[in-house]
């Protein structure tokens, strides 16, 4: 008797802790289908203005398509979006803000390379450069959308008017130009790099420039992934033409010792008359900076940018490498998820094919504030003529190359090579800060 009671009794326990197992696992698989169900989620760095207006392009292939798709900016985006992946909670699709980021995340094993279908689409409306940008190990990760280009020079249209002056299309045509505007009673850049922890950058963004119309795009390739040591003769040779103008106390506003300390959003601002005295010299007549700047100008400025502003871009210094853009760019890649519907996989393939067209692009060129590198791109659908100017540059680049600092290592990109630059604007001996920076590369 007490035998068939324990009996039972094992039995009846058996069975209590089988009901909950099974109603887990019943849990588990609604929350997957739920999951599975739901809306396709992008993560990125958008937030605020930029994160309304992309959602509202969203809102817009919804309509069309019927397929959900919830986006969710963060400032913490870069820092999560590894850790996320790793632990096996990615997002459908993540906007990733810098090259090396992708690769990092191919390594890992956690991307799925692009259907052939949107590689087409890429080859169709994209100059070869946004392939190969988002292509690693033999295989295409990322479709570009939203870019950004900083070889522009900006300068105050009225003032150039009234001189005479013309955009130079060469080295040597701007260094001409300059000394005439020495002549002319005034200085012809306005600098600055103090940007708080980030003070430098402006700096690093001018000698890439230089680098890439002297060096050429391959050797760039290889300084930037340390084929060639940070102190080649290449980089020193950029950097010397580069101090033709930044060590010239006629050429800079306030001479090179005021470029530390003056910000890099208040640059911008001596090339155009003060707010309260329009009819005032402006203290410079020209300022190199990516499309971004115009934030920055006074608000006058920005509410009538057509009459106030000219630009035009960086020019050339060796004919055979032309005038190459640098820039930067969010590329949006896919993760990897194990027992992914078709259906849902189809999906997130929909919406990386609409961020390949001008469609996807329309309603952000129209409300300002980003470039697009889309081939087929209608240039009225910006909302400044100098933005519109500004795409056809990027469009018609033939060498374009991400900003050679945020490809590097961080502790050098956005590390020795920012302080670097820095020391070398104050003082420092330039072999010696190229050596330093060298030096500071990590072991690979």
């Amino acid at each position: 008797m007490n035998i068939a009671k324990r009996v039972i009794g094992l039995v009846l326990m058996a069975a209590l802790i089988a009901v909950p197992t099974a109603f887990g696992a019943g849990g588990q698989e609604k929350a997957a289908e739920k999951a599975e169900a739901g809306p396709i989620l992008i993560k990125g760095a958008f937030r605020q203005k930029e994160g309304e207006i992309f959602n509202k392009i969203l809102d817009e292939f919804e309509a069309k398509t019927g397929i959900k798709v919830d986006y969710q900016g963060s400032a913490q985006f870069e820092t999560n979006i590894v850790v996320q992946a790793e632990a096996g909670t990615p997002p459908d699709i993540a906007a990733l803000p810098q090259p090396g980021l992708m690769r990092t995340l191919v390594d890992k094993g956690l991307l799925r390379p692009l259907p052939k279908d949107v590689i087409s689409r890429i080859e169709k409306n994209y100059a070869p450069a946004w392939k190969d940008l988002g292509s690693y190990k033999g295989n295409t990760y990322g479709v570009f959308h939203r870019v950004n280009a900083k070889s522009f020079v900006w300068y105050p249209k009225q003032e150039w008017k009234e001189q005479g002056y013309e955009p130079p299309k060469t080295w040597d045509e701007m260094m001409s130009l300059m000394d005439q505007m020495v002549k002319d009673g005034y200085s012809p850049w306005a600098i600055g790099i103090e940007s708080g922890a980030a003070t430098g950058w402006p700096a690093t963004d001018w000698l890439e420039d230089i680098m890439l119309r002297t060096a050429g795009p391959e050797m760039y390739d290889k300084w930037v992934n340390h084929e060639i040591p940070f102190n080649h003769k290449s980089v020193k040779h950029a950097a010397e033409m580069m101090a033709k103008i930044w060590m010239n106390k006629d050429y800079v506003y306030g001479g090179p010792n005021n470029i530390a300390n003056t910000n890099f959003k208040e640059a911008p601002k001596s090339i155009f008359p003060p707010p309260n005295n329009k009819d005032a010299k402006p203290h410079a007549l020209m300022h190199r900076q990516g499309n971004f700047v115009t934030g920055f100008f006074p608000e006058y400025v920005q509410e009538n940018m057509s009459k106030y502003v000219g630009v035009f871009g960086f020019p050339q210094i060796d004919p055979k490498y032309g005038t190459p853009v640098l820039g930067g760019g969010d590329q949006f890649v896919a993760f990897k998820k194990e027992n992914m519907s078709e259906t849902r996989r189809a999906n997130i393939n929909k919406v990386l094919e609409f961020l390949t067209t001008w469609e996807a692009c329309k309603t952000w060129a129209q409300a300002g504030g980003a470039l697009f590198p889309h081939q087929n791109q209608n240039f009225d659908d910006y909302s400044s003529e100098i933005e519109a100017n500004l795409a056809k540059i990027l469009v018609n680049a033939k060498i374009f190359r991400f900003d050679a600092s945020d490809n590097m290592p961080s502790e050098v990109g956005a590390g020795t090579f920012w302080e670097g630059m820095s020391n070398w604007v104050t003082g420092a001996q330039l072999d010696q800060v190229l050596k330093n920076i060298e030096q500071s590369w990590p072991e690979e």
